[in-house]
């Protein structure tokens, strides 16, 4: 089975694109949107193929990865930066820049974000 790896960005609006199948791309305000508008899009873009006689895989998985800023943008109303700046250590200034898409963080950076959140996930999981 073939994995395809898709990334979601934000810019005012959620969008998804991959770099293993050119000229597929899903655009959504939600983050479930654009996943199922992004295989939407993928089926037919694999039908046009097949239909041009080029080879699309017969069974693929779909690896959805956020950006920072999409991964902040998808947790409004759930957690807020100050939350997120006292799980991950992360100074409030830069994720603020990391939401507006002012700067874009290291690998190393967006780990301690994501161990951050689900710091936050296993607190709000284990209350009673």
């Amino acid at each position: 089975m073939e994995t395809i790896k898709v990334n979601i960005y934000w810019d005012k609006n959620y969008g998804a694109v991959s770099d293993s199948v050119l000229g597929c791309v899903a655009v959504d305000n939600t983050l479930n949107g654009v996943k199922k508008g992004y295989e939407s899009a993928l089926e037919l873009h694999f039908k046009g193929m097949k239909e041009d006689g080029e080879t699309v895989p017969e069974q693929y998985e779909l690896v959805f990865e956020l950006t920072v800023q999409a991964l902040l943008h998808s947790l409004e109303g759930k957690t807020t930066l100050t939350a997120i700046h006292k799980m991950s250590g992360i100074n409030l200034k830069q994720l603020s820049h990391y939401y507006t898409g002012e700067k874009q963080p290291r690998h190393a950076q967006r780990k301690r974000i994501v161990d951050g959140i689900q710091k936050i996930g296993k607190e709000l999981a284990s209350v009673v």
